[in-house]
């Protein structure tokens, strides 16, 4: 699959589910209205649409959420797009999550073929961590961390740069990563729906100034290691980890963008940052042959736009795009 600006598509995130155990300050109001079951996809067919983006030339999968682990029966899912590794028609299976059912599943998704994790992971400060999380227990997530560890997954942190909020842990977030053998990204905070009383100008930390920051203390050298995502990675001399910065503020990222978003629903958005979306449930559903659904799928992928339009708006407090995060996948 090639786009209109010649970029190879070959990583596909699916939200296997908008639902999620946590309701996170910058992702979620806290009185949030989900989907209903009926509109949700089956396994059967998400299964059904990955694998039809994996036999026209996705190579990497990232299941998310919402929290992709609290969908019933999801490990049914996982086990069966395992079989395109074993094929080696997909080079990647993994997943981010909020962590908290790790603990119950880290085995389990080792053994279905995933060999690395996303976690999100904002601050280890525990009262800081239920402030941002509302619903969510850090003490939970560490024993999924250390499930994880056990399991023999290679496990990367994601953190949500927050003004006045976790601005004073990096350093410390830096060298506790260092010490668990975890690599770690700072994320800029995505003005995508609406979240209640807070705005997105009061929590808008730049990443240029995080790493200024870090620079301090940590030598950062960088790196041309790419994970198939939008970071920039540079290795941390003193913990030879990695560090990456997700910037889709401060530096658009969209030059060299090879991915595309499949909501629960089978609503495709070829651009996070774009509402612009088509639907693939109707021509699943049309037939049991995946002619209709790869023809839908070509004409998405032809659409696909140069870049986002994110910024974050001085003049109103409204968010750049309508859609919730864990609608399109986080």
């Amino acid at each position: 699959m090639i786009d209109p600006f010649g970029r190879h598509i070959s990583y596909l995130r699916v939200s296997v589910t908008d639902r999620c155990d946590f309701r996170c300050v910058y992702c979620m109001a806290e009185d949030m209205t989900f989907l209903p079951k009926s509109e949700v996809l089956t396994l059967e067919e998400l299964d059904r649409l990955c694998s039809a983006f994996v036999r026209l030339g996705v190579r990497k999968l990232r299941l998310t959420g919402g929290e992709p682990l609290v969908r019933r029966n999801i490990m049914a899912l996982v086990r069966s797009l395992g079989r395109h590794l074993d094929s080696g028609a997909l080079d990647e299976l993994t997943l981010t999550t909020n962590g908290s059912q790790l603990a119950r599943y880290a085995g389990e998704l080792k053994a279905a073929g995933m060999r690395r994790i996303n976690v999100s992971l904002d601050t280890l400060d525990p009262a800081k961590f239920a402030a941002i999380t509302r619903w969510g227990k850090l003490d939970k997530v560490q024993e999924g961390l250390d499930a994880a560890t056990r399991a023999g997954l290679a496990v990367k942190i994601n953190a949500v740069a927050l003004k006045g909020v976790n601005d004073d842990e990096f350093d410390r977030m830096l060298a506790w990563c260092g010490e668990q053998g975890f690599d770690l990204t700072f994320i800029e905070v995505m003005p995508m729906g609406e979240i209640g009383s807070a705005t997105r100008l009061e929590q808008y930390l730049p990443l240029s100034l995080v790493r200024a920051q870090l620079q301090r203390r940590w030598t950062l050298d960088e790196t041309d290691y790419r994970s198939g995502g939008p970071a920039r990675y540079y290795t941390v001399r003193e913990t030879g980890r990695r560090l990456g910065l997700i910037t889709p503020l401060t530096h658009n990222f969209c030059e060299s963008c090879n991915r595309v978003r499949l909501t629960c629903t089978g609503t495709l958005f070829m651009c996070l940052g774009q509402e612009d979306a088509a639907d693939l449930r109707t021509p699943l559903r049309l037939a049991e042959s995946d002619a209709p659904l790869d023809l839908a799928i070509a004409a998405a992928i032809a659409r696909k736009p140069k870049g986002h339009d994110f910024i974050i708006d001085r003049r109103h407090s409204r968010p750049a795009v309508s859609r919730h995060m864990s609608v399109t996948g986080g």
